[in-house]
């Protein structure tokens, strides 16, 4: 069994979503064994931005579908996408 990382990308329900607030919520979130390697506010446009979140957890079946529902029941959060994964 090996570690993969993944890059999710959550996008907020609106223009005025606090990203930073969402960021702060981010470790206590997560599934057991899943850790945060690092985040980032991006711009898209129109004054909308994304927030990328880069997180470690193990190869086993089921941990990537769990890790994103519960990205996806942060408040504010609109839809989360995996941009990328692959094995470390």
């Amino acid at each position: 069994m090996g570690k993969v990382a993944v890059l999710f990308r959550l996008m907020p329900r609106g223009v005025d979503t606090d990203l930073k607030a969402v960021q702060r919520a981010l470790s206590t979130a997560l599934p057991a064994g899943v850790t945060v390697r690092g985040s980032q506010i991006r711009d898209i446009a129109f004054g909308l931005k994304s927030l990328l979140v880069s997180v470690v957890m193990d190869d086993t079946g089921g941990v990537l579908e769990s890790t994103e529902h519960a990205l996806a029941k942060l408040p504010d959060v609109e839809s989360v996408e995996v941009m990328e994964e692959g094995l470390l």
